[in-house]
C-alpha cells in the first residue's frame, strides 16, 4: 500500500492531515505499516472503529492509535 492509497482509504472516513508509509532504508520497501494523520480526533476514533479488521488488497487491516516507540538498551533489545 502506498501513501495515495492510504490517504484514499483514510479520506473515505474524514479528512486526512498527513500520510507516511514506513520504508526500508536500502530497498524503498514497505515495512508494511505507516501512519495516517486525521485532522480531528473525532474522525481518528471513526477510523480505527471502521477500518481495523477490515480487508484491503487482501490483507487484514490493524488500526490504531500510535504509541511512542519503546525504548532500547545498547545492545539493541526492546526493554518491556
Amino acid at each position: 500500500m502506498n501513501e495515495d492509497e492510504l490517504r484514499d482509504l483514510f479520506g473515505q472516513v474524514g479528512p486526512v492531515s498527513s500520510v507516511n508509509v514506513i520504508r526500508y532504508n536500502d530497498s524503498g520497501r514497505s515495512k508494511g505499516f505507516g501512519f495516517v494523520e486525521m485532522e480531528n480526533e473525532e474522525d481518528a476514533k471513526k477510523a480505527i472503529d471502521t477500518l481495523n479488521g477490515q480487508d484491503f488488497k487482501g490483507r487484514k487491516l490493524v488500526v490504531s492509535e500510535a504509541r511512542p516507540p519503546r525504548e532500547r538498551n545498547e545492545g539493541g533489545d526492546f526493554r518491556q
